[in-house]
């Protein structure tokens, strides 16, 4: 069986924890100090209000904090996201497992007409098949009724280190282990259209089927940056100080060894001091997009500004990769130039976005 090669980073260094389980913590504290420490009346709050941003937060939006200096408007509490197996599927109901397998742990979820599913192409939900890893996103007002699923969905992003005629090894950067992408001849013509340069040195950002071993890649979520990663344009120079609110793209990764469905951001300029950067030598520890230094556990309001949403995130790991691509999201619109959050599978959904799109416009604002 053909294995990458390369040993998984840690990210042990980073402030805040030991590797993927210190940022688990993380994502968890803000949920635990809330449960603790709000009003009694609130203590059970009902699904659609888990992601109902923080009062703190919701009170710097109202304040005016916005994209262009606008006022934001406190959105409506959002949909759940659930991650799990497919136990079993009927036209009525969907039955989702523990990824673990643990006992007791099936939850039940109604299917309508208009429920929609991908695995690598889109399908009736009822064609999804037992043992199918899924992401299903809740209907909003609701409960219990799932509106759209993903299955099987993967992604590889990072800069390609092997190329031959039937793979392609790709790093992700220190976090994350070395990926192998097999583009099926079908795939071919659309992936080399958005990216012409499978070579060594070159950046690459690929959806598609996860498998035991590889990525089956079958949709290219972005076009590929002209420049090797090695030599990454310099941004353009902006006076004064970086503002708070910063607007850019928006995309998700595949979780490795985070908890299913943790809520969470991967953020692009960690302070250099944790030791989460990318080849700091070559100044990629800037980016091209301007964004100020943050710590693991800081807390950021990302918005979609395709449908209005946001949500109050804790930043729990590197997205160091992130910082070499200069592309702009087109999701609604045209974003800046680029990517200011790098979230987990479950706040993307559940911020609204589509799994096999890739991105969306975003702002993010720094919580105080």
């Amino acid at each position: 069986m053909l294995k990458a090669r390369g040993e998984r980073g840690c990210c042990d260094r980073c402030a805040g924890g030991t590797g993927t389980a210190g940022a688990a913590r993380i994502a968890r504290r803000r949920l635990l100090k809330d449960a603790v420490f709000r009003p009694p009346a609130a203590l059970t709050p009902e699904p659609s209000d888990w992601f109902a941003p923080p009062a703190d937060i919701r009170a710097g939006v109202a304040a005016g904090v916005g994209r262009g200096g606008e006022t934001a408007q406190e959105t409506a509490p959002l949909p759940r996201a659930v991650t799990g197996t497919v136990l079993d599927v009927s036209p009525q109901v969907l039955i989702i497992g523990d990824p673990g397998g643990r006992p007791g742990s099936e939850q039940r979820f109604a299917l309508t007409s208009d429920a929609t599913a991908w695995r690598g192409a889109q399908l009736e939900a009822t064609e999804l098949h037992e043992g199918d890893r899924a992401v299903v996103r809740l209907h909003p007002t609701r409960r219990g009724v799932a509106d759209r699923i993903w299955a099987n969905i993967g992604r590889v992003t990072g800069t390609i280190i092997e190329h031959t005629s039937e793979f392609m090894v790709v790093d992700e950067g220190v976090t994350r282990p070395r990926q192998i992408v097999v583009i099926p001849p079908r795939a071919a013509g659309r992936i080399q259209v958005r990216f012409p340069t499978l070579q060594p040195g070159y950046l690459i950002d690929i959806i598609g089927l996860r498998g035991p071993a590889a990525l089956e890649g079958l949709i290219p979520a972005t076009s590929q940056p002209a420049y090797p990663a090695g030599r990454l344009p310099e941004a353009p120079l902006v006076s004064g100080h970086v503002p708070d609110a910063i607007s850019g793209s928006a995309t998700w990764h595949e979780p490795a060894g985070e908890p299913p469905g943790v809520l969470g951001v991967a953020y692009p300029a960690l302070d250099p001091a944790t030791g989460c950067v990318e080849d700091t030598a070559r100044g990629h520890c800037r980016g091209y997009a301007r964004m100020p230094y943050l710590a693991v556990g800081s807390v950021l309001l990302v918005r979609n500004d395709c449908n209005g949403a946001s949500c109050a995130l804790p930043v729990t790991g590197c997205a160091a990769v992130a910082r070499l691509f200069n592309d702009r999201c087109v999701t609604c619109g045209t974003s800046p130039r680029g990517r200011v959050a790098d979230l987990t599978e479950a706040s993307f959904v559940a911020l609204g976005g589509e799994l096999d799109r890739g991105c969306f416009n975003a702002t993010i604002t720094i919580g105080r």
